[in-house]
């Protein structure tokens, strides 16, 4: 039998990606958000977060002693500035930078600071990457673990796995690979996802170790803890927030938005990703897992990898969907800026000062 060759006004279109998109589907997510009552909530959330915990994978790490040890301390004159190590699990030692602030009495609240792509912690701690003095804040960071020190919190800025000093794999292996030594989340992740984890995993797992010894200093006020992150930070912020409840409040700079149309729609760095994260439907369904903890969400007019209008979207839907079922809409805040892909702090570290009284 012969074959019919098509005329052009006769060919189907295509679907994209091989039809992909017409799997997705976050309205049916099994997980997604659904409660019409608080107490209904809560129970979707015990349900979910150890649902989420199990997504991400590394929740059986081989545990460590901290094994703590100070390495630096900086006298920056209106703070001080520290450098720790500790063990957060067998395999694993965790340098952070703690700042001390002069204008603040213990017991401290506690902000935890996580930047996101670049050349690591020192970027938010006021230290170029060679490691000199930086006292002009600068770049889409902006130094904001140093502003949230400036304004009384005792801030706990980490070095997050597959930056700076954590460097992995390519940075390490004694040969060459043919390419400068990028960011090394790439090859973590392809190993994370091949155990059955993700480097979102890691991430968390590491803060929440963090945040474990931070408990046991005197100094400390363990109920006034938040968090602050942008970017990968950003990321970072929203999954340990959804995880840990100690954090009592979050600022999500340069991330929150929807999958659909930022994480799933342009290229972004492969750690940012989870497998089967499908089930738990949209960012604004996982931003249940922080209700009603206060959160204030950053975005810049024209940053092109969190589109502004996505934000927008997805923050009504955080505060009618989800939030006003516990009848805390207004805990949903917001400070659009103009401005691309950065830091603003315009509202931030008023806002978690506040949120913590």
């Amino acid at each position: 039998m012969p074959t019919k060759i098509l005329k052009p006004a006769e060919i189907p279109e295509l679907q994209p990606i091989h039809g992909l998109w017409q799997l997705y589907h976050p309205e049916t997510a099994p997980l997604r958000f659904q409660a019409i009552t608080a107490s209904e909530a809560r129970a979707w959330q015990s349900e979910t977060r150890a649902a989420l915990n199990q997504a991400i994978g590394f929740t059986d790490l081989p545990e460590a002693d901290f094994d703590a040890q100070k390495i630096e301390s900086v006298d920056k004159g209106d703070y001080v500035r520290e450098k720790w190590l500790i063990s957060t699990w067998k395999h694993a030692r965790m340098p952070f930078y703690l700042l001390i602030p002069r204008n603040a009495q213990p017991p401290y609240r506690l902000a935890l600071a996580l930047h996101g792509h670049g050349y690591g912690v020192k970027d938010i701690v006021g230290l170029w990457e060679d490691g000199q003095e930086r006292d002009t804040p600068d770049g889409y960071h902006a130094d904001f673990g140093v502003a949230l020190c400036k304004r009384g919190f005792l801030v706990a800025a980490h070095e997050i796995s597959c930056f700076g000093e954590r460097l992995n794999d390519y940075a390490y292996l004694k040969q060459d690979i043919g390419q400068p030594v990028p960011y090394t989340c790439h090859h973590t992740t392809a190993l994370a996802f091949h155990l059955g984890g993700s480097t979102v995993g890691l991430r968390v797992h590491d803060a929440h170790r963090l945040l474990d010894f931070l408990a046991t200093r005197p100094d400390v006020d363990t109920s006034r803890i938040c968090a602050m992150g942008i970017s990968g930070g950003g990321m970072h912020t929203f999954f340990s927030t959804c995880l840990d409840e100690r954090i009592r409040a979050c600022v999500i700079s340069g991330y929150y938005s929807s999958f659909k149309d930022s994480l799933l729609a342009m290229h972004h760095c492969t750690c940012m990703y989870v497998p089967g994260l499908w089930r738990f439907g949209e960012q604004h369904d996982l931003i249940g897992l922080i209700a009603p903890r206060p959160v204030l969400v950053e975005s810049g007019t024209y940053d092109p990898i969190f589109p502004v209008e996505a934000v927008r979207q997805g923050v009504k839907l955080a505060r009618e969907k989800v939030y006003a079922v516990f009848g805390a809409s207004e805990q949903v805040e917001t400070d659009y800026f103009e401005g691309r892909h950065r830091i603003s702090g315009r509202r931030a570290y008023d806002f978690l000062w506040k949120k913590l009284d």
